[in-house]
C-alpha cells in the first residue's frame, strides 16, 4: 500500500528469557493484527548475519549469544493516526511485560512506508 505509515521496533532480549519472550510476543500478534486500520504485523529473530561472508553468499548461522538475542517488529497501518493509536494500545497493555524481559528499553522507529 503506497503511503502507509509504518513502525519498526527492535528488543534486545535476554539470553534467559528467549522462550518467555517468544510465547509473549506470539500472543500480542494476534491482538496487533485486530487493531484499526493494521495492514500487516511481522516479527524477525536475528540469527544469521552477513559479516564475514562473501559477496553473494547466503548469510551465515549466529553460534553464540552475546549479551543479547535481538527481535524485530514490523507493524504497517493504513494512517499514522491507527498507528499512534495501535502503539498507545501496546504500551497500555504489554510494555511493562516486555520491559522484564530486556537488557534496555527497545527502540522504535517510524514513518511512512516508501
Amino acid at each position: 500500500m503506497i503511503n502507509s505509515f509504518s513502525e519498526i521496533k527492535l528488543f534486545q532480549v535476554k539470553p534467559d528469557k528467549l522462550d518467555e519472550f517468544e510465547a509473549l510476543i506470539g500472543s500480542i500478534k494476534i491482538e496487533q493484527e485486530k487493531q484499526p486500520g493494521c495492514i500487516s504485523v511481522k516479527y524477525m529473530k536475528r540469527f544469521y548475519t552477513f559479516d564475514g561472508v562473501e559477496n553473494g553468499e547466503p548469510p551465515r548461522e549466529l553460534t553464540k549469544i552475546v549479551k543479547c538475542v535481538k527481535y524485530y517488529s514490523y507493524l504497517e497501518f493504513d494512517t499514522i493516526e491507527n498507528c499512534g493509536k495501535a502503539s498507545g494500545w501496546f504500551f497500555d497493555n504489554y510494555s511493562k511485560d516486555v520491559m522484564k524481559l530486556l537488557i534496555m528499553p527497545f527502540d522504535i522507529n517510524s514513518g511512512y512506508s516508501l
